[in-house]
């Protein structure tokens, strides 16, 4: 089952807790052949057209204070039979600073290239742990 839009439930329950603590989201992506028509990617792969959401994001990024802290190439899933192209590790500030970000009409209009350069993508809200699990 491909997944490219937030969950609401999660999200509002991301929202409630906790909001003033940094978050850390995994990114998974998977980058499809061929980006979807009509978001301004038309004829480009996947890749391609997240290239171009990165770009955008870039800019807006500085104001919601997501700092990539890794970025690389998905090769194999040793545990699991799932594949991605791309991991990318975020910080953010806050959680209410990732909240909002979604929330912004900066943001949501760049949304959809990312949706349109995406066959399928995970996106798991993480805390650093204070000591051993």
């Amino acid at each position: 089952m491909s997944v490219i839009e937030p969950n609401q439930d999660a999200l509002s329950a991301m929202a409630e807790q906790n909001p003033d603590e940094p978050v850390y989201m995994l990114n998974l992506l998977k980058y499809r052949d061929t980006a979807a028509t009509g978001f301004g990617v038309d004829g480009m792969s996947g890749r391609e057209a997240y290239q171009v959401y990165g770009r955008k994001f870039a800019k807006l990024n500085p104001r919601f204070g997501g700092e990539p802290l890794w970025m690389g190439k998905a090769l194999r899933s040793i545990i699991g039979d799932e594949s991605w192209h791309t991991v990318i590790l975020v910080r953010y500030p806050t959680r209410a600073h990732f909240v909002n970000m979604l929330a912004d009409p900066d943001y949501q209009a760049i949304a959809p290239i990312r949706a349109a350069a995406l066959e399928d993508s995970r996106l798991v809200e993480t805390e650093q742990l204070k000591g051993l699990a």
